[in-house]
């Protein structure tokens, strides 16, 4: 990061910039998201800057969804939702972040999703990928490499 394009998280991280701290361990950091979909949004941020979530090492994944969790399971005892919304972003500010959402059955981030799931099940160019055929070749294609399990 040049100094003109600071990373807001690594500034968080460091203390030069404020944020209202949930939690963290030695690797990750929760805090308050500054513009919450609901009461109790937070976000879950790797100490290191890394852009994308899948390029963090082992113990920073088991970091941040330890943290998810340990701070997911705070979420539901307070606010008694129906369950914790969580994605991982990177894109807009390019330091891994997970989203913690609580969320209750058709409030609005629910109507969301269920909107996104909706359009994931009807455009017909989306049809070619369900078939049996196209899942087994997907299947084949994402594990050629990895060596994961068949």
């Amino acid at each position: 990061m040049t100094k003109s394009k600071k990373c807001i998280f690594c500034e968080i991280v460091a203390g030069r910039e404020n944020s209202h701290k949930i939690y963290e361990d030695e690797l990750s950091l929760c805090i308050l998201d500054i513009n919450p979909f609901t009461e109790g949004h937070c976000l879950i941020i790797p100490k290191r800057h890394v852009p994308w979530w899948h390029d963090l090492n082992d113990q920073e994944i088991e970091s941040l969804f330890k943290t998810a969790r340990t701070v997911a399971k705070r979420m539901l005892k307070e606010y008694k939702v129906d369950f914790i919304c969580m994605y991982a972003r990177g894109r807009r500010i390019p330091h891994t972040h997970i989203f913690l959402v609580p969320t209750a059955s058709d409030d609005l981030l629910d109507r969301f999703f269920n909107a996104l799931e909706k359009f994931q099940e009807s455009p017909p160019v989306l049809i070619r990928h369900r078939s049996a055929a196209a899942l087994k070749r997907t299947a084949q294609r994402l594990r050629k490499k990895g060596g994961g399990k068949k």
